[in-house]
């Protein structure tokens, strides 16, 4: 049984895969992180990141497949689901071994089930660019924070960066606490170790906020119920395309 092990990067992944074709040894189990469960039975091939042979990987896939094909892996990689890294090692495989592209190829498990966690994650991300609401701090900045599903926030910088760019903001992912700050010229990663946020809603403290920030809020859900025609209210369709889990961070539902 082949165990291995990688930083849960994703150029840790593109590495793997690089050594698993140059020890001819793939996984049967991959572990990741520090926090991985203790194999009690077998070695564990430890893989150290290596950017040069994760482009190589990356190159190949793409001369294999179609760069559109590359970044689909990349976006799936972001599910950040346990099963995920060796279901993406079988899929690679697949791609770099097969004599033609077997992108669309339906037929195979692997690859449908590649192509089903695609569109979770591509779904997540444009709930987020849709349903994002941001609040003024103290000091001129927006702030907005969400927990979704799967690590969606590198996939909707370009559309944030390009909507609002003339004011610096912050998005923060609550639940693997990190996000992005932009300062009107570069986007940077950023974790706070005291953020003084409530989970629960994702409203900052008080504190923080701009003096017109709750009115400007409450203004928004004046508005958000004098457009709501009652009579035409339907709940399931709602519910559809505006999962419950969202509500709380939207101050127009007022859910706590």
């Amino acid at each position: 049984m082949n165990i291995f092990s990688f930083d849960t990067t994703f150029e840790g992944l593109l590495t793997m895969v690089f050594e698993s074709y140059r020890l001819n040894q793939f996984p049967d189990e991959i572990l990741c992180g520090e926090g991985s469960q203790i194999v009690l039975f077998g070695a564990t091939i430890t893989i150290v990141t290596n950017n040069h042979k994760a482009e190589r990987v990356w190159k190949g896939i793409i001369s294999h497949s179609s760069e559109e094909n590359a970044h689909r892996i990349y976006r799936v990689f972001l599910s950040g689901l346990p099963d995920t890294p060796l279901l993406l090692v079988k899929y690679i495989r697949l791609i770099i071994d097969s004599a033609k592209n077997e992108e669309t190829n339906f037929a195979l498990p692997v690859v449908v089930e590649i192509n089903k966690l695609h569109q979770k994650v591509c779904s997540e991300a444009h709930r987020i660019n849709g349903f994002v609401r941001f609040q003024k701090t103290s000091e001129g900045s927006y702030y907005a924070s969400f927990a979704p599903l799967y690590d969606v926030l590198p996939l909707c910088i370009p559309h944030f960066r390009d909507r609002y760019a003339d004011q610096p903001w912050i998005i923060y992912d609550l639940k693997r606490n990190c996000g992005f700050w932009y300062d009107l010229k570069n986007v940077s990663r950023v974790v706070f170790d005291d953020l003084k946020v409530n989970s629960q809603n994702g409203q900052l403290h008080s504190s923080l906020l701009a003096e017109d920030e709750k009115h400007f809020q409450k203004m928004w859900k004046q508005y958000y119920q004098s457009i709501c025609i009652q009579e035409r209210r339907n709940d399931k369709v709602h519910r559809q395309h505006l999962p419950k889990r969202f509500w709380k961070y939207l101050p127009e539902k007022g859910v706590i």
